[in-house]
């Protein structure tokens, strides 16, 4: 069957099918640009966080992507897309990709996007959903813990979410009016549902040995590397392309309208949180700007296809602002979190998601109608809708987040202990330094 296609392909092959192969030629790519987002991620933790735990933060990366595979194949994607399950989950048909194998299935062009070309695309983005939550919790958690909140994040969590938005389940069944939810890459999808798990972890597990003093004053802990921080962030801004280009799904002459709008929201995002925190502090400081980037890319995630270059460089400012501000709240309720992830991936998400209900202007085959921004004259239809869509992720995520956080607490413990923590988790965890010395 394989060789066949091929072939026919090659002889000449009709439009629409040729434009079938370049949708799928094109997400493929695109996952390929979110693979590399793991190394950008797995760059900056590293870089926020001290020597003494690099190779665990690593360890934790590499293994977000092999077990998020790895879950997603067996159960995930079934949940999040399986064919004839309700609103609520998806069929289990698809269960270790059993249906989605048979060659007339995966070799099908008649419509669209093949199925392993579907998995390939949803299961790196699973793989972010989920190292979202390393960063927030660097430097204190068990490793074995957190492999067994990985498996669980990739297999349930998140595929629930992913069914009841991009797999036409609930959430993509309700309305406000004429207002019907729209995510388009995953503020809220992806971002949020990573961030909440992550602040959930975050607060159960406790902040790091000597974070805030005996008054609860927070304490400054540099991490070791801003260079391994800026690349990380530089990776991450390149593999947001495929991100946001790639949820088009298509190779079409909006790619390099998504493009744009994502390089101009990263850009002002970087503005924002090196003017806010150069005004707050008198220096420039480079981790900020970082984060501020990635905050300017989260915020444009979810309205990437609905607003103007102008109203995503604003969003994307906004979200630069607004990032400066969370972290330093987060601290100041001793919510310990090394590298700002939730305050880029939560609270931006939720301010990305928001913005459409503010600033859309175009549909962007989630909304169904142009101009439903409130400053278009939409009014506050699509603003509660997209209120509730937070509200609903927020929930059901902090819920099985608690439940699973508290299971381990329970049988395996969250963190490990004094001794392990001072000695860094590189020794403790894996046997050996990062550097290959004792730091």
């Amino acid at each position: 069957m394989p060789t066949a296609f091929f072939a026919n392909v090659a002889q000449g092959a009709a439009p629409e099918t040729l434009q079938a192969v370049m949708d799928n030629l094109w997400l493929v790519i695109a996952g390929c640009l979110v693979f590399l987002m793991q190394a950008g991620f797995a760059f900056v933790e590293a870089g926020l966080t001290r020597a003494k735990n690099l190779a665990n933060i690593m360890a934790k990366n590499l293994a977000d992507m092999a077990i998020g595979v790895t879950m997603f194949f067996i159960v995930g994607y079934t949940i999040a897309y399986g064919s004839g399950g309700s609103k609520w989950l998806g069929g289990f048909g698809d269960l270790f990709f059993q249906d989605s194998a048979d060659p007339d299935v995966l070799f099908d062009l008649s419509a669209g996007l093949t199925p392993a070309t579907n998995f390939f695309f949803q299961v790196v983005f699973a793989a972010t959903a989920v190292t979202i939550a390393s960063g927030a919790m660097a430097e204190r958690t068990k490793f074995t813990t957190y492999l067994v909140f990985a498996a669980v994040m990739t297999a349930v969590i998140y595929p629930v979410v992913v069914h009841w938005t991009w797999g036409g389940g609930w959430i993509a069944q309700m309305s406000i009016g004429d207002a019907v939810y729209s995510d388009f890459a995953g503020s809220t999808i992806v971002h949020l549902t990573g961030a909440v798990a992550a602040v959930v972890g975050a607060k159960m597990i406790g902040p790091r040995l000597g974070k805030y003093g005996p008054d609860g004053t927070p304490r400054a802990i540099p991490g070791h590397n801003i260079g391994y921080a800026v690349v990380g962030v530089l990776i991450l801004w390149f593999g947001w392309f495929g991100f946001n280009a790639g949820s088009e799904l298509a190779a079409d002459v909006y790619l390099s309208f998504l493009a744009m709008n994502t390089l101009l929201a990263a850009a002002a995002g970087v503005l924002g949180a090196t003017t806010i925190i150069w005004a707050k502090t008198g220096k420039a400081d480079v981790a900020m700007a970082g984060n501020g980037a990635l905050a300017g890319l989260v915020s444009i995630t979810a309205p990437v296809g609905t607003v103007t270059p102008f109203w995503a460089f604003v969003i994307g400012l906004i979200g630069g602002v607004i990032v400066v501000f969370a972290v330093l709240a987060f601290d100041s309720i001793k919510i310990d979190d090394p590298v700002g992830a939730i305050s880029v991936h939560g609270v931006c998400g939720i301010w990305g998601t928001l913005a459409i209900g503010l600033f859309a202007k175009y549909d962007d085959a989630f909304l169904g109608r142009e101009d439903a921004g409130l400053i278009y004259g939409g009014g506050l239809d699509q603003l509660a809708m997209q209120f509730v869509m937070v509200a609903i992720v927020v929930a059901w995520v902090g819920v099985t987040s608690f439940m699973l956080f508290g299971v381990l607490r329970s049988t395996l413990g969250l963190r490990v202990d004094e001794e392990e923590e001072v000695m860094g988790l590189d020794v403790a965890e894996h046997g050996s330094a990062g550097y290959g010395l004792e730091s």
